[in-house]
């Protein structure tokens, strides 16, 4: 039986990503392709890809269980639960133990570059030790190390473009901004080839620093951006006082901190080996996209 013909699994599938992964899959032939959510009595746009839809909730490892079974490869991509420190950790090692009970044979696992432990909770600790379950589950398993979502930057611009400043505490490190598009594409490549156990940093074409997002911005706006490097203690307070939550000013605190020391900066030909196309870059993308920012 030929990789393509296996039955696959996509969890998360209702979010940006993990619809893009189902589609994806679709494309490539991929014949048996299941859908997983949380809500699969709304999920019709998934219906519609020709695909069965079947209930998986995290935080209920009953549904986890059911929706495995028959399941051959699956991708795990990491859930949004960064509200409760420690959260996705249970989730995660909740879905790889479900996973050995239905008898799965291979997890794509969607990661962050250079997983590491921390002393508190944090982002990268979160995906440490989720690798060290798959390591531990004694399952084959492809570890997908995306780098930050170049879908990222809109936030930043949108606030650059009112006051003229793109703030962050990177300490003008750069960035390899991938797009969600080509973080799809790689996992649906992935999981339809990919055998035995391997890491890959999946990047976009460059590091990019802050400074460079700032004259890509001021050329597309006409507008004079400049990028203001501050403290990470002041990344977190200035978006506390915006509104954002503690634990997600924190998490932003800690991706800046993880850009200034280099983490985020390692460029890989990944997406175009898995692929066969190049990764879109930022500036591409930030064209793209221009005229709804600006507007």
């Amino acid at each position: 039986m030929s990789l393509a013909d296996k039955q696959l699994l996509v969890t998360g599938a209702s979010g940006n990503l993990g619809r893009a992964v189902v589609a994806g899959l679709r494309r490539l032939g991929a014949k048996r392709v299941i859908a997983a959510t949380r809500t699969p009595g709304k999920r019709q746009e998934l219906a519609a890809l020709g695909v069965e839809v079947r209930e998986a909730d995290f935080d209920r490892p009953e549904t986890l269980q059911a929706a495995f079974r028959g399941v051959e490869r699956l991708l795990l991509i990491s859930t949004d639960s960064l509200h409760a420190p420690d959260m996705r950790i249970k989730q995660h090692r909740a879905a790889i133990q479900a996973a050995v009970v239905a008898g799965v044979e291979h997890i794509v696992y969607t990661s962050l570059p250079n997983a590491h432990p921390t002393e508190g909770p944090s982002i990268p600790d979160d995906h440490f030790w989720t690798e060290v379950a798959l390591f531990e589950s004694g399952l084959n398993w492809t570890i997908l190390r995306n780098n930050l979502y170049a879908e990222v930057i809109l936030r930043l611009a949108q606030f650059a473009l009112k006051t003229g400043k793109l703030v962050s505490a990177t300490q003008s490190q750069g960035r390899s901004y991938v797009t969600r598009e080509d973080c799809a594409r790689t996992a649906a490549a992935a999981l339809l080839n990919s055998t035995g156990k391997a890491i890959y940093d999946v990047t976009g074409p460059a590091s990019v620093t802050h400074e460079q997002i700032a004259s890509v911005l001021s050329r597309l706006s006409g507008k004079s951006i400049q990028h203001l490097n501050v403290t990470p203690d002041e990344v977190e307070k200035g978006l506390v006082a915006a509104g954002i939550s503690q634990f997600a000013a924190r998490s932003v605190r800690e991706l800046d901190e993880e850009t200034s020391r280099g983490y985020q900066a390692i460029v890989t030909p990944t997406v175009t080996n898995l692929t066969g196309r190049v990764p879109m870059s930022v500036e591409d993308f930030l064209q793209r996209i221009a005229p709804a920012l600006m507007g």
